[in-house]
């Protein structure tokens, strides 16, 4: 059966009746878990082996674990960590910081059933950046986010979890909220090219990638990036993206219209998967509706991802988590 093109979250913290329903029929290609869907590594385990057993097969499983203040695990159970801008500032070796810090994430995720993780992400800070995204970065500029973040992505994938490169095709000009509002970005389309979209370019082979609810007004002034069909020949052509892309939150209030008018909009415009977030039952089924199954093509680019899962690497996490201590003092 050709699974859904929507990757979903569930309500609360083990799946309900309805759910398991829901979920065996619709067959979503994968699922998405955050901080209400958590209580504790058992119990986390039990709702990441739920979901897969629902649909019968071995579904990816997201999270947003940046580190910072966007971790959806945490403490007791969990580390905690420094903003990434700040851990980049602060450490004296912050590449090295960086693996380790994104390698210790993998364990974790991994150890508790889920495969994926929403990172690293290659937007740009700026002086104008919003503080909802500023410190959750890595850099201001090309060089140093490119860098940071093929080493965040290296450690995922030496973890056992695959990355999802973010916000494509760049988030850093946004003054305002994505959750709240449209933001727009009025940078002529050169400027784009060699600051913005330089980053998502150098690192289009990582294998699956999330879209920014961004308007970019000199090259599509009707829509954001998510829906806007020039935006996506723009990702696919000029940045040369082709893994599997899905869109962030399709609940963002930057989007307008209906939910199924969204996940219709976004999947005409070029993306291959629609997230949807909230749980809330109502909106699921009407975003499964409008997405309907994966594409040939939305399929190569899935199994090419998904091909990606591998057996962790060894590591000695006592060694790492002293080590990351000493780079941070």
């Amino acid at each position: 059966m050709t699974p859904n093109a929507t990757i979903l979250g569930p309500q609360g913290p083990a799946i309900t009746d309805w759910e398991k329903g829901f979920f065996a029929q619709t067959q979503p290609f994968g699922f998405i878990v955050f901080a209400r869907n958590i209580e504790n590594p058992d119990q986390l385990r039990r709702l990441t082996g739920d979901l897969r057993d629902a649909v019968g097969r071995n579904a990816p499983i997201l999270i947003d674990q940046e580190g910072g203040r966007v971790q959806r695990m945490r403490a007791p159970y969990w580390r905690e960590y420094l903003p990434a801008l700040d851990q980049m500032a602060r450490a004296n070796d912050p590449m090295r910081a960086q693996w380790i810090r994104n390698r210790l994430i993998a364990a974790e995720l991994h150890y508790v059933g889920i495969d994926a993780n929403c990172a690293p992400l290659a937007d740009i800070a700026e002086d104008a950046t919003h503080p909802f995204l500023q410190n959750r970065l890595y850099g201001r500029d090309v060089q140093t986010v490119i860098q940071a973040a093929r080493i965040c992505a290296d450690a995922h994938l030496a973890g056992g979890v695959l990355p999802v490169l973010k916000h494509i095709p760049g988030h850093g000009r946004a003054a305002i909220d994505s959750h709240l509002q449209l933001p727009q970005v009025d940078a002529p389309r050169a400027e784009l090219d060699a600051w913005d979209f330089a980053p998502f370019a150098a690192l289009s082979d990582i294998a699956m990638g999330m879209s920014a609810h961004i308007v970019f007004s000199d090259i599509d002034p009707t829509g954001p990036a998510t829906t806007s069909v020039k935006m996506m020949q723009v990702i696919r052509k000029d940045i040369g993206f082709d893994g599997l892309l899905m869109t962030d939150d399709l609940s963002m209030e930057a989007l307008s219209g209906t939910v199924g008018t969204r996940a219709t909009d976004a999947i005409k415009a070029g993306c291959d998967i629609i997230l949807h977030c909230n749980g809330d039952a109502g909106e699921m089924e009407a975003v499964a509706d409008a997405a309907g199954d994966l594409t040939d093509a939305a399929i190569t680019r899935a199994n090419r991802a998904l091909a990606q899962r591998k057996t962790p690497e060894h590591i000695d996490i006592p060694a790492l988590e002293a080590e990351l201590e000493a780079l941070l003092r």
